[in-house]
């Protein structure tokens, strides 16, 4: 295992004061970060500095370090932790594109435990919430849809990262639905596992179709004279289009059920139901005028027969 000289990383000496170690490591990660420095090499250099300053920026691990360095830090085989070193476990927030030395030394495996000092906790990742729209078409059938999101940047030094996933829709999914990704939040502390990310299904507005529970609803127009006298309409549902049969004298707000052809919901299908809306046509012309006028005078309807006597 090859040894980290973390001093020598940074380019600074042993008796460098905190503050002297944090002002190195923020002028190499600003020089190396990969958002800024485009060179093959940077994003190992930035690495090496986060880890380094991982180490040295706390009192403890930097006096373990300070121990190991002088134990050997200039073995000329490859270096070799001293005896017991992993006995004494102390967990420590290392990640796993850290070196072999830090996780082996100051990870979950290494570095010694102070008598009477309580271990530290693993914490887990800071889990991620997003609001997912999809249209009700893609409610159908399985669907896989691309989801972006940033994390932010870790204390560790990690940089902010831009995630792109492509995560499965399965077939039916409702209106207010979570949906759990594990393991795509944010990264785990001292040695915790990473958080999750939680997808809540929103439903878009549609142009024709409202929702109810795992019901369509849709407006059936029709003419005066297809209700009064019968008409096959064409009706559109998600998979395509059916022909409904309307039947001779019907009345506006008459539902009709066409069933299985609502959404999916834990494997039963709801069903569309289609209310009549009648719908005169935009203007009336003179001949129209006449043949409303013919129908009114042959027919004794009178719709408001029910109201009481003035």
């Amino acid at each position: 295992m090859e040894f980290k000289d973390y001093y020598k990383i940074l380019g600074g000496k042993p008796d460098a004061s905190d503050a002297e170690i944090k002002l190195a490591y923020r002028q190499l990660a600003r020089q190396y970060h990969p958002d800024k420095n485009p060179a093959a090499s940077a994003s190992d250099k930035f690495k090496a500095a986060a880890e380094a300053y991982e180490v040295l920026k706390n009192k403890e691990r930097r006096a373990e370090f300070d121990e190991l360095r002088r134990y050997g830090g200039s073995q000329p085989e490859g270096f070799r932790p001293p005896p017991g070193w992993q006995r004494r476990a102390r967990p420590s927030s290392a990640r796993g594109d850290y070196s072999d030395f830090f996780n082996t030394m100051f990870g979950a495996q290494g570095g010694f435990q102070q008598p009477g000092r309580a271990q530290a906790k693993p914490i887990k990742g800071q889990d991620v919430e997003l609001t997912l729209a999809l249209f009700l078409e893609e409610t159908v059938a399985e669907q896989t849809k691309t989801v972006e999101y940033e994390l932010p940047a870790s204390q560790a030094g990690r940089p902010a990262t831009q995630k792109h996933l492509r995560v499965k829709i399965a077939q039916g999914v409702a209106d207010g639905e979570r949906i759990r990704v594990r393991g795509q939040g944010g990264a785990g502390q001292q040695g915790g596992s990473a958080g999750d990310l939680y997808l809540t299904v929103q439903f878009a507005p549609h142009p024709v179709f409202g929702v109810q529970a795992a019901d369509l609803l849709v407006s059936l127009p029709l003419s005066p004279w297809e209700a009064a006298l019968g008409a096959k309409i064409v009706v559109p549902t998600l998979t395509g289009s059916i022909t409904l049969t309307v039947p001779a004298n019907t009345p506006a707000g008459k539902r009709f059920r066409i069933k299985g052809k609502g959404l999916t919901d834990k494997g039963q299908q709801g069903d569309l139901y289609a209310t009549v809306n009648l719908v005169l046509p935009p203007e009336t012309t003179k001949q129209t005028a006449k043949l409303w006028q013919q129908l009114a005078k042959a027919h004794s309807f009178d719709p408001r027969s029910h109201w009481p006597s003035p």
